[in-house]
């Protein structure tokens, strides 16, 4: 696999992004500086880690769904290509309306950074084994995910909510949801073949034992063999 990962004026998680990729799981690897306008030929994966892209100035991710990549991974997304947005890269493809819906302020205005639990609700590219429970860090303070009634209600239907904030034991409880996202949504399914997924945890932060987990390797293996 050829995975490209997206650098934007602020980006802090490309590093863990590409040891992950092209160290654990064997990927070749190329970053992307925002203001190329192509993508790396035989690019199969695009990735957007997290950070601050511009600072958060404005809204998360909204100066950044502007640079010139981001039509790039539009087209790459279109032809069923790829692309995984962790934390403000959830926040970039939700800017850029390749996912619906919105990453507001945590509802207790907090920045949270732990471990928190994530139950697999819905079989993809990156999620094949539903009812899985993931143990990933979070780092954010606008991860609380919203979006009005009637997009819910086709996420909920189509089955396209890839992962729910639960406890340990996989069960949805108020107290498990870090954000207060709508339903503890975690990530989100889009694309024509749900090739693009958004999530606020981050994998690539805990896909090694020596990072106390390896849980969010399961991510990266399972878009690999796919």
């Amino acid at each position: 696999m050829h995975a490209a990962v997206i650098v934007f004026p602020g980006t802090n998680a490309d590093a863990e992004m590409v040891r992950t990729l092209r160290e654990v799981c064997g990927a070749t690897v190329t970053v992307v500086w925002h203001t190329d306008h192509d993508l790396p030929p035989g690019t199969d994966l695009v990735a957007l880690p997290g950070g601050f892209s511009y600072g958060d100035y404005l809204r998360s991710g909204a100066l950044a769904k502007v640079s010139p990549i981001v039509e790039a991974v539009r087209s790459h997304a279109a032809r069923g290509g790829y692309v995984l947005g962790v934390c403000n890269g959830f926040q970039v493809l939700t800017e850029a309306g390749l996912l619906p819906g919105a990453l507001t302020r945590n509802t207790h205005l907090r920045f949270e950074c732990r471990p928190v639990h994530v139950k697999v609700t819905a079989a993809g590219p990156f999620t094949p084994n539903v009812g899985e429970v993931w143990k990933l860090p979070i780092a954010h303070a606008d991860g609380c995910y919203q979006a009005p009634p009637d997009v819910l209600r086709s996420l909920e239907g189509d089955g396209r909510v890839a992962l729910r904030y639960t406890t340990e034991a996989g069960i949805l409880a108020p107290e498990a949801n870090p954000n207060g996202s709508t339903g503890a949504i975690a990530g989100i399914y889009g694309g024509p073949r749900r090739n693009v997924l958004g999530l606020m945890p981050h994998p690539e932060r805990m896909s090694e034992a020596v990072q106390g987990g390896s849980d969010g390797r399961r991510l990266f293996d399972a878009v690999m063999a796919h």
